[in-house]
C-alpha cells in the first residue's frame, strides 16, 4: 500500500480556515485533502496588480459583488493567474486540488509535474440550465450576457483536469454531456456531513412515532428550502388528527411564531458545546427530515444520515438521498399529502421503519462521511499518478 505523503496545493476563492463559506464545505474539503492525501497549502486568491479591483468589488452589496466578482476574474485571468502560477512553480506540487471556483483555472498554466483536480457541488452553466437555476433566477439580467463565454472557458478548464471529482450522479451526467467529458477521468464521490460522526444513534421506540410525529427542518432559506411545504405537511397531519411537531432550525419565519406545534432555533452555533448538545438532540429525537429544497447538494441531508433519520425531499438536483435507503426523493411537484402519505406508512409500520433508520445511518457511514470521500479520492489520485 502506497502510504507517502503528497504535497498539495488548494486553490479556491475563499481561505478554508472560513468555517462559513460554502456551507462549511470548503473547509471540509481542505481538512481532509490535507488529512488522506498529503500536506495541503492553500494558495492566497489574490488577483495581484489588479487587487485593487477586487477590493472595491469586494465593498459592495454581497449579492452584487459575488456575482460581479468571478465574471471581472475571468476577463482578468490572463493576468491573474500569472500570480498563481508563479506560486505553484515555487512549491513544486504534487497536486493541484481545485474546490467550487472554477475561474481560479482559467488560463493558468500548471506546472507539468502537477496533477489537476477539481470538485465541485454545482458548475455555472449546470445550475444555470437546470430546475434550481429557473427557480433562484438572475439577480442582474446583464449577467446573461457573460454565459456563452463562461461557458467556453468551463468546458476549456473542465476538459484539462485530470480529475474532476463530482459529489452526485446529477452533476456527473450534466457536465460529462456539456463538457465532453469521459469516465476516464469524470467520477461520482459524494462529500460528507459537516458534523462529526455521532455514533450508532439509539433509535425511538417504536411507541415514540406512533404517539408523536417529531418533524425537523433546517435551512437558512425559509422558502427557497421549502419550508412553507413542510407546514402544510405538519398541518395536514394535525387535520388528520395525528399528533405531529415541527421543529425548524437556521430560520426564523414570523408566521410560525404563535404556532403551538412549532418550535423554532433561528440559529444554532455548532462550534458552541451548548448549541451543539441542542442540535444533537434534535436530530436524535426527530423522526423525519422534511426539507423539500432547490439545491445542487445539501450537507444537511448527509447530517440527517448521521444520525439514521429518514428524509423527506423533491427530487430536483444532486441532493444525496438514495432512494428508499436514506429516505424518499418525492417528485418534483409533489404536494403536501405526497410527504403525509409517507410519513403514516411509516408510523403504521414500526419495523419499516427502523430499518429505514438503519439503512440511512449505513449509507452514511459507507458514503456520506468525509473519511470515505477522502480514501476515495486517494485512491483515484494516486492511480492517476501512476499512468
Amino acid at each position: 500500500m502506497d502510504e507517502r505523503r503528497l504535497k498539495v496545493a488548494y486553490l479556491c476563492e475563499t481561505d478554508p480556515v472560513h468555517a462559513w463559506a460554502h456551507s462549511g464545505g470548503n473547509q471540509r474539503l481542505f481538512r481532509t485533502i490535507d488529512k488522506h492525501l498529503g500536506d495541503t497549502t492553500y494558495i492566497e486568491y489574490h488577483w495581484g496588480f489588479f487587487q485593487w479591483a477586487k477590493v472595491l468589488i469586494d465593498k459592495l452589496p454581497l449579492k452584487i459583488s459575488m456575482r460581479l466578482r468571478f465574471r471581472v476574474h475571468l476577463l482578468l485571468s490572463r493576468f491573474i493567474s500569472r500570480r498563481t502560477a508563479s506560486e505553484l512553480r515555487k512549491g513544486n506540487y504534487d497536486v493541484v486540488f481545485c474546490t467550487y471556483s472554477f475561474y481560479c483555472l482559467a488560463n493558468l498554466r500548471l506546472p507539468h509535474s502537477s496533477l489537476l483536480v477539481f470538485s465541485s457541488d454545482a458548475t455555472y452553466t449546470v445550475y444555470k440550465n437546470s430546475e434550481i437555476g429557473a427557480v433562484f433566477g438572475s439577480y442582474l439580467s446583464l449577467s446573461r450576457k457573460f454565459d456563452s463565454y463562461i461557458y467556453k472557458l468551463e468546458k476549456r478548464v473542465y476538459q484539462n483536469v485530470d480529475l474532476a471529482l463530482w459529489p452526485s450522479a446529477w452533476l456527473k451526467n450534466n457536465a460529462d454531456k456539456l463538457y465532453g467529458l469521459s469516465n476516464s477521468h469524470s467520477y461520482m464521490l459524494p462529500w460528507g456531513a459537516n458534523v462529526e460522526d455521532p455514533g450508532q444513534p439509539v433509535f425511538p421506540e417504536a411507541a415514540d412515532i406512533s404517539e408523536q410525529v417529531n418533524l425537523l427542518f433546517v435551512g437558512r432559506d425559509w422558502f427557497h428550502k421549502g419550508g412553507p411545504l413542510v407546514i402544510e405537511v405538519l398541518n395536514l397531519l394535525l387535520e388528520r388528527e395525528h399528533d405531529a411537531h415541527l421543529t425548524i432550525v437556521g430560520c426564523n419565519p414570523p408566521e410560525l411564531l404563535n404556532h403551538e406545534n412549532v418550535t423554532i432555533h433561528p440559529y444554532l452555533d455548532k462550534t458552541a458545546p451548548e448549541q451543539l448538545a441542542i442540535f444533537q438532540r434534535l436530530f436524535s429525537r426527530s423522526h423525519f427530515f422534511v426539507m423539500p429544497s432547490y439545491e445542487s447538494y445539501g450537507f444537511a441531508f448527509c447530517e440527517a444520515s448521521a444520525y439514521g433519520l429518514p428524509i423527506l425531499c423533491i427530487d430536483v438536483g444532486g441532493v444525496p438521498v438514495e432512494q428508499g435507503v436514506n429516505g424518499f426523493r418525492l417528485p418534483i411537484d409533489a404536494g403536501s399529502e405526497s410527504f403525509v402519505d409517507k410519513v403514516l406508512y411509516y408510523k403504521n409500520n414500526i419495523d419499516d421503519y427502523l430499518k429505514l433508520r438503519q439503512a440511512s445511518r449505513e449509507y452514511y457511514k459507507d458514503f456520506l462521511n468525509w473519511d470515505a470521500w477522502g480514501s476515495r479520492m486517494r485512491a483515484l489520485v494516486l492511480e492517476r499518478l501512476k499512468s
